[in-house]
């Protein structure tokens, strides 16, 4: 076959380092976007980009030359660097060193994409750390809860 082709798509989700709340309600419009350009840098386009004050939700295509890992670090580093040039009580800004990531198929992007748009509402009921294990149980990740918080 002459041509690479793929699509192959992926819900990520990572926290802020030990999970503080410095994803304030003026800056996260642009954070969302700022995540999508990156992502689009990358080549790996973002469908859905979202969060709530200690965590952020993307969806996205992976890209055909870059490896996952590699994506993930260009992400949150770019957007950590871009966090800290939007003033001084973003100067300490970071990201947890891990991440979730769970492999969904076509017919499951809307429906996580309209999850993502509703972080908001969700978390009025549940914690990070509740959502990330109940994401672990449905995609059948295998964890130790000794390991999955910094």
């Amino acid at each position: 076959m002459p041509q690479s082709l793929a699509n192959v798509l992926v819900h990520i989700v990572f926290s802020t380092k030990n999970r503080a709340p410095l994803i304030h309600a003026d800056i996260e419009d642009s954070l969302w976007r700022e995540l999508a350009a990156i992502c689009r840098t990358i080549q790996c386009p973002a469908h859905g980009v979202g969060g709530v004050s200690d965590h952020v939700h993307i969806v996205c295509s992976l890209g055909r030359t870059l490896a996952f890992a590699d994506a993930l670090r260009e992400i949150k580093a770019d957007s950590s660097k871009w966090m800290k040039t939007n003033g001084e009580r973003y100067a300490e800004f970071a990201w947890q060193s891990g991440y979730g990531a769970f492999s969904i198929g076509q017919s499951q992007l809307d429906d996580v994409k309209q999850y993502i748009a509703r972080q908001k509402e969700h978390h009025r009921k549940r914690t990070f750390q509740e959502e990330f294990r109940e994401l672990l149980r449905r995609y059948q990740v295998q964890f130790d809860e000794r390991y999955v918080w910094d």
